[in-house]
């Protein structure tokens, strides 16, 4: 008897400056995934307004988390996406087109998430005024299934190792 390979489709989310990119970096080579990083499929438009330090609407949102959701069915082996994922709206869109998709909140307080945002000026696209603007859209996963909660301050080694154990038990399933 065959059997089917294992898939995983994880998302990395959380404010700006939580560390999406980097937690999800380092699960995609742990996990040997391919890493999807969703700040990469913003229109210029939405680019534009975030350096301009305006904040992105739903209707903003729309078409990359479209694009995101078919990027994350187009690779039915599994793949770690990085992708704030602000609203319970946002999530079950994503969910909607990949339905055993887990996330991992990178749980973050306002002023260290400010920091960061703001020490990465010039860097980064993001504005550091955006910060106040996505702890206000936030809306905590915890309690959704399929979500792990960690605490963002943790080394990053630590992080993907508490990600890492915590599939486990779905791939054996």
């Amino acid at each position: 008897m065959d059997v089917a390979p294992f898939s995983l489709s994880l998302v990395v989310m959380g404010v700006a400056g939580c560390g999406k990119s980097s937690l999800g970096a380092a699960l995609a080579a742990a996990e040997r995934l391919p890493l999807i990083e969703g700040d990469d499929h913003h229109s210029p438009a939405s680019l534009a307004k975030m350096r301009q330090g305006i904040a992105l609407t739903d209707s903003d949102r729309e078409g990359w988390l479209q694009t995101l959701g078919q990027l994350l069915q187009a690779r039915p082996e599994g793949a770690v996406l990085t992708c704030s994922a602000l609203k319970k709206s946002y999530r079950d869109r994503l969910r909607a087109a990949c339905p055993a998709l887990r996330f991992v909140y990178l749980d973050i307080d306002r002023v260290t998430a400010g920091q960061r945002v703001a020490a990465r000026a010039g860097v980064h696209f993001f504005s550091a005024a955006l910060v106040d603007s996505q702890f206000a859209t936030l809306e905590s996963p915890v309690g959704e299934p399929g979500v792990l909660r960690v605490d963002a301050l943790a080394p990053l080694t630590t992080l993907q190792q508490q990600v890492s154990a915590w599939i486990i038990p779905a791939e054996a399933a």
